[in-house]
């Protein structure tokens, strides 16, 4: 198949190598171009200087960009993909972005006679890369059918949650759940450290019990060893929750967990950590 892939940050970058890696003509688009041409030589694959040109032709078109005024400029802008895509394409968004903003593109890709279907993703920069991801989509079902085939390329596990939209209340949902248990990690972390045991013996027991997580297995040790280089970045993560808070605030769901977690997210900024880790939460309870 024909198809296109807007943005190739740590997570876009592998998605769209899976995407040739199996066969699909793929053409890229980066605000980088050096980013663009170091993808082309390491996967066949061609590169597009406008995300007009990159859509042009192609039955789908992916993106994933930084947030809603990126995922905005790389559509609807003047060399934004709509501009360009054939009529009946389909443009799957695994940008994490507001609700408010895939139901605003759902409704202008209807009106254009294109597709749309809202798929944030989870699963960090190793799911991207060992292509295990899991894709929570919005949008309709004939649109999703077509899409599934491809999208499974670099997916573990892609559901249809409802109408546009879904996906992304769906990956709020996600935030907040990874929220609570980094930091109860953290927390636990600390109170073994504390305490005089062995951190890490402790975790290799319990994380095999009840209170065993992807979280724990994957992060207790580096918690230990306070290393936060490991993918998804505390700017991101707030970026996430100050979206999941306005959507809170908006349909009246009471997240008090969440929005504390948030500000102690704020507090690893201002020690410096906007490129740590989710992890990092452990390091303002050390310090």
């Amino acid at each position: 198949m024909k198809v296109a892939f807007i943005g190739l940050g740590v997570m876009g970058y592998p998605m769209a190598g899976h995407l040739a890696n199996a066969g699909h003509d793929v053409t890229v688009y980066n605000r980088t171009t050096a980013k663009a041409d170091k993808w082309c030589q390491e996967y066949k694959g061609a590169r597009a200087i406008t995300p007009a040109e990159a859509a042009r032709n192609a039955e789908i078109v992916f993106s994933c960009v930084g947030n809603d005024d990126d995922l905005r400029q790389v559509v609807t802008g003047t060399q934004g993909v709509f501009s360009s895509m054939a009529q009946g394409a389909t443009l799957v968004d695994h940008t994490t972005a507001s609700a408010e903003v895939a139901r605003e593109l759902a409704v202008i890709a209807a009106d254009k006679g294109l597709c749309f279907l809202d798929a944030p993703v989870s699963g960090g920069q190793a799911g991207a890369e060992n292509g295990v991801l899991s894709i929570m989509i919005g949008g309709d079902e004939a649109v999703f059918d077509k899409a599934a085939p491809v999208i499974d390329c670099y997916a573990k596990s892609a559901k249809l949650l409802g109408p546009a939209g879904s996906g992304q209340l769906a990956k709020m949902v996600n935030q907040i759940c990874i929220a609570g248990l980094v930091q109860g990690l953290a927390e636990g972390v600390h109170f073994a450290k504390q305490a005089g045991l062995d951190a890490a013996a402790v975790f290799d027991v319990i994380q095999h019990g009840a209170a065993g997580s992807w979280q724990m297995i994957n992060r207790h040790q580096t918690m230990i060893d306070e290393q936060f280089d490991f993918g998804f970045a505390v700017d991101w993560m707030r970026k996430d929750l100050k979206i999941t808070l306005d959507e809170a605030r908006s349909n009246g769901a009471q997240l008090p967990v969440t929005a504390l977690v948030d500000q102690f997210y704020a507090e690893v900024q201002k020690m410096g950590g906007n490129r740590w880790d989710t992890s990092s939460l452990v390091k303002r309870l050390d310090s």
